[in-house]
C-alpha cells in the first residue's frame, strides 16, 4: 500500500502523540534505532536487490512502513552527528570526518536525542560505534553504553580491536570473541533489564563497514565476505527482534532500521536493483552515497506493508532540539507534536560540490517549496544556506568547487585529491568552522533554518 504523501512525510515527525510528557511512562513506546553502517538500498532485498538477501530486514518492511527516497550525508561522522542532533553540518560544525569538526561540534553546546527523551521517562542506552562524534555516549546523555573505538571492528586481530567500552570501562575482546555478538548481548541485557519501559536504544551496527572479514557463519571455504557479512546483520536483526517477542516488548516498540549512507566503492558495481546499479558510492555527491534504506515497524500503530516515496533526510528522524529551541522528528513525538517537515541532505554536511550539484539542488529546493533565507545571493542561496557568519566558510568552499567544476574536477571539501579549488575548499570548512565558534563565543544565535511549505502543498514525485 501506497501511503499518501502529505502522511508519509510525517511518519517520523509525529508517529503518535502518546509520547507526550504529560501522559504516564507506561503509555509511551519503547523505541530502538538500528543503524547500519555502509548499507545501501541495493543491499536490502526489500529493496529489490538482485544479490543480497536480508529477510529478517525484509519482515521489518512487511510490519511497517518502507521509506523508498531517504536521504542521509555522504558519510559516517556528519550523518551521525545529523541523526544525534537534528542540525545540519554547518550549524554544528559536523561537515567531515576530521578532528576539527570534531573540536566545534564538542564545545558548542548541541542537545542529543537521550537528553530529550530522559525528561520523558525513558531510559537511553547506546550500543556500537561512537567514533567520528567526539567523547562518549555518556557524555552526550546516554544513561548506558558500548562503545567500540573506529569502523568496521569485528575481530580483537585488528587495529584499535582489541577492546571495547562499557560505561567508561575498557574491557578486552578476547580470542575467538566475535565484537558485533557482543553488541548484541549488551542490547538484549538492556532491553531485558529495562523491559518495564519505556527505554530509547541506539545500536549503530559495525556491519558492514570495512574491515570486511570472516564471520562466525562463514563456510571455511567463502570466498564472498561481504555477502557473509550482510547476512550476519540481518541475522543480528532478527535475533534482537525475537528477543522483544519473548519478551512480549514488540507491540509496545518502534523498530527504525536505517543505514548512515550508502555502499562502499569497493562493493558499489555488484549492489544492484534490477541488473542496474546506483550511480555513486559512500563519500561521493551521487545518489548512491546518500539514498539509504529506512524501514519503521510499529505493529498496530503503522499499517503494515505501507511503502512511500515522499523525500525524507536525516535529519527527519532526529531527537535533539537546536540550541534556539527548534525540534526534531523525536523530539515532537516525546512532547505529543506533529509537524510534517521538508528539507534537503544535500546540503546538509556543509559541503558544496560544484556547479551542476548546486544546480540539482536549486531546481529540487524551488520544488520543495524551501525559502531562500533573506540576504543570500543568487548564485549561492541555491543551496539554501543562511548569509551569516557561521556560514560564510561553506559559501567560500562550492564557489572554489565551482571553479574546479569549470575545470573539469570537481572536489568535495576534505577530500585528499588535489584539484583546482581544492585548497579553497578546505579553507573554506576552516572558515566555516571559525565563523561557528565566534557566533558562539559572542552569545549570538544560530539562524533559523529556510522555511518548508506545508507537506499538503509539496508536488508529488
Amino acid at each position: 500500500m501506497k501511503l499518501p504523501i502529505a502522511l508519509s512525510t510525517a511518519v517520523f515527525a509525529c508517529l503518535t502523540s502518546l509520547l507526550t510528557a504529560a501522559e504516564p511512562t507506561a503509555g509511551k513506546p519503547n523505541i530502538i534505532f538500528i543503524l547500519a553502517d555502509d548499507l545501501g538500498i541495493a543491499n536490502v532485498s526489500a529493496y529489490g536487490a538482485d544479490n543480497f538477501k536480508t529477510p529478517n530486514v525484509d519482515a521489518l518492511a512487511r510490519t511497517g512502513i518502507r521509506l523508498d527516497r531517504t536521504f542521509s550525508c555522504p558519510n559516517c561522522g556528519p550523518s551521525r552527528a545529523a541523526i544525534m542532533t537534528g542540525r545540519y553540518g554547518f550549524h554544528t560544525g559536523m561537515t567531515g570526518n576530521d578532528k576539527e569538526s570534531q573540536k566545534v561540534i564538542e564545545t558548542g553546546g548541541e542537545t542529543m536525542i537521550p537528553n530529550i527523551l530522559k525528561p520523558a521517562g525513558y531510559v537511553t542506552g547506546a550500543v556500537g560505534k561512537w567514533s567520528q562524534v567526539p567523547l562518549t555516549p555518556g557524555d552526550w546523555g546516554f544513561d548506558e553504553y558500548l562503545m567500540i573505538q573506529g569502523s568496521g571492528k569485528y575481530w580483537n586481530t585488528q587495529d584499535n580491536g582489541d577492546a571495547y567500552t562499557v560505561n567508561g570501562k575498557k574491557v578486552p575482546l578476547l580470542d575467538g570473541e566475535y565484537l558485533p555478538d557482543k553488541m548484541h548481548d549488551f542490547a538484549v541485557d538492556f532491553i531485558t533489564r529495562h523491559k518495564g519501559g519505556p527505554f530509547f536504544l541506539y545500536y549503530p551496527m559495525s556491519h558492514v563497514h570495512n574491515d570486511i572479514l570472516r564471520t562466525p557463519d562463514s563456510a571455511t571455504d567463502s570466498k564472498d565476505f561481504f555477502t557473509d557479512n550482510v547476512v550476519y546483520m540481518d541475522k543480528l536483526v532478527g535475533k534482537l527482534m525475537a528477543e522483544l517477542d519473548r519478551l512480549k516488548l514488540r507491540d509496545n516498540t518502534i523498530i527504525y532500521f536505517v543505514g548512515d549512507n550508502g555502499v562502499t566503492p569497493g562493493q558499489s558495481e555488484r549492489s544492484t536493483i534490477g541488473g542496474k546499479r546506483i550511480s555513486g558510492s559512500k563519500g561521493t555527491l551521487l545518489e548512491g552515497a546518500s539514498l539509504v534504506p529506512a524501514i519503521v515497524s510499529w505493529p498496530g500503530r503503522i499499517a503494515a506493508g505501507t511503502t512511500s516515496t515522499a523525500h525524507g533526510v536525516s535529519r527527519d528522524r532526529r531527537a535533539a532540539p537546536a540550541p534556539t529551541g527548534r525540534a526534531n522528528a523525536l523530539t515532537r513525538i516525546a512532547r505529543g507534536r506533529c509537524r510534517g517537515g521538508g528539507g534537503h541532505s544535500a546540503a546538509s554536511s556543509g559541503r558544496a560540490i560544484g556547479q551542476e550539484l548546486a544546480a540539482r539542488i536549486a531546481g529540487d529546493a524551488s520544488q520543495r517549496g524551501v525559502q531562500v533565507a533573506a540576504g543570500a545571493t543568487a548564485r549561492t542561496a541555491a543551496v539554501g544556506i543562511p548569509a551569516d557568519a557561521a556560514a560564510i566558510g561553506a559559501l567560500v568552499g562550492m564557489r572554489a568547487a565551482r571553479a574546479a567544476a569549470k575545470r573539469g574536477r570537481i572536489c568535495a571539501g576534505g577530500c585528499t585529491v588535489k584539484a583546482p579549488g581544492d585548497t579553497a575548499i578546505r579553507s573554506g570548512r576552516t572558515a566555516a568552522a571559525i565563523g561557528i565558534t565566534q557566533r558562539r563565543a559572542a552569545g549570538r544565535t544560530e539562524p533559523s533554518a529556510p522555511a518548508a511549505a506545508s507537506p499538503a502543498a509539496l508536488p508529488a514525485r
